[in-house]
């Protein structure tokens, strides 16, 4: 029973769908590209399977080299190409929007591991827009797997008959629940200095005024900017409305004429001066200057100050979960009442497991400093529900057990396809 439940519940996870980050995919052209596997009209390299399980193995941290690893990884990779196969032969599609969304969404990620757009530039030696460009044709096709797999996956439901069979097969084998804090938090973001703010639209009204009187904005932009578009003259590229820019930059690049300058604009971000440099209906070509607005230890002690309030006002009574509708500044989980979800003790970062593993059921703990995405700010957190380390059980469990089984459930049926595909789909291993 054991041995059925580790090959169910630690295998490396490797034929569902892998989006691999285009570093990875960059970082793997060294290797040999000798073709591995021919799937329908689509090929497999060497370079492309070292990428996969670099990728598979950081993910899973396991060794690149562990025995059977590769084998692994290849049938998994085999299995994505004849999924895609199938997405075409039925005619499934993704839109241009989607693949431009989720490019952004996985460049955006890049961007805040690399510090900056430029110092993500510099590691790979190109643009951002030419690696999108490059990886656009692979992004679409992963998100063709994702497609049809989601629309399978979305049929395959189980009965509570199903969830108890398979608790009795596996009780023995079951992992334990471990120690598990459910959470909610309201996270603010220090506002910068308004002294340091107003000297900072001074400075670029100056650039702006340079720059009307004869100067050239590419030039101020390498010198002055803040943005990883500096070195390229603040070049944005072309970009579509409602999918790259935040609300305030798209609103004034949209306003302009070809070659007006914006007057200084403010984002999330810091400010700005705008040039459009170019539009073709919805799209437009823009470049831009950005200066940061720093913040001192004015801006600091009053976000404390704030939470600390907000703080005092939940203690006395007042709903944490409406506090942090109003108040909270993550946009992830404002809406939810700054709900974080149930996150196991030791899955916790040793600085925020220092914060709450103490805390009792009910308590909040004080504001504290936290890196959230490309910034910092403070929060609070509330521990709503304490949960002790326990053995599986239907009782308590059992929304766990039946996400297990389901699991188990897809990945059969799943392997039964894939070898249904296998039977319609020409492919060849060619190693």
């Amino acid at each position: 029973m054991k041995g059925r439940t580790t090959s169910v519940f630690t295998s490396v996870v490797v034929a569902a769908i892998v989006l691999v980050p285009v570093p990875c995919r960059l970082m793997a052209q060294t290797a040999v590209d000798r073709i591995v596997a021919v799937v329908d009209r689509e090929i497999i390299t060497e370079s492309d399977l070292h990428e996969r399980i670099t990728y598979v193995a950081l993910q899973n941290r396991v060794d690149p080299q562990a025995p059977g690893l590769r084998k692994q990884v290849l049938e998994g990779m085999i299995a994505d190409k004849l999924v895609l196969a199938q997405a075409i032969i039925d005619s499934v599609n993704v839109s241009e929007d989607e693949v431009s969304r989720m490019l952004d969404q996985q460049f955006q990620n890049f961007v805040r591991q690399a510090g900056s757009e430029q110092r993500l530039e510099q590691i790979y030696g190109k643009p951002v827009a030419r690696m999108k460009r490059e990886y656009r044709p692979e992004m679409r096709k992963q998100l063709l797997i994702q497609r049809v797999r989601q629309q399978r996956e979305a049929n395959i439901l189980i009965a509570r008959r199903e969830v108890e069979e398979f608790f009795e097969s596996y009780k023995d084998s079951l992992p334990k629940v471990p120690e598990e804090l459910d959470l909610s938090h309201i996270f603010i973001v220090p506002k910068p200095d308004s002294l340091l703010e107003e000297q900072t639209r001074r400075t670029l009204n100056v650039i702006r005024d340079s720059i009307i009187a004869g100067g050239d904005f590419a030039d101020f932009a390498r010198r002055y900017s803040q943005d990883g578009s500096a070195p390229s003259g603040g070049d944005l590229g072309w970009a579509k409305r409602g999918l790259v820019f935040v609300p305030e930059f798209e609103q004034a690049v949209f306003a302009l004429k070809e070659k007006e300058i914006s007057p200084v604009v403010k984002t999330e971000f810091g400010y700005h001066l705008v040039q459009l440099l170019e539009r073709r209906g919805e799209s437009v070509h823009a470049r831009h200057i950005l200066v940061r607005t720093e913040k001192g230890p004015a801006s600091d002690t009053a976000a404390v100050v704030r939470l600390s309030a907000l703080r005092e006002r939940a203690l006395k009574g007042e709903l944490f979960a409406e506090l942090a509708r109003k108040n909270s500044e993550d946009d992830e989980t404002k809406s939810i009442g700054g709900d974080l979800g149930t996150v196991a003790v030791d899955q916790l970062e040793a600085d925020f497991a220092a914060v709450v593993k103490d805390l009792k059921a009910g308590e909040i703990s004080h504001p504290h400093r936290v890196t959230l995405k490309a910034s910092y700010g403070y929060q609070i957190v509330l521990l709503k529900k304490r949960t002790s380390p326990h053995a599986v059980n239907p009782t308590e469990d059992y929304k766990r057990i039946e996400q297990m089984a389901l699991y188990v459930k897809r990945n059969r049926l799943n392997s039964e396809w894939i070898e249904e595909l296998k039977n319609s789909i020409y492919w060849e291993l060619r190693l």
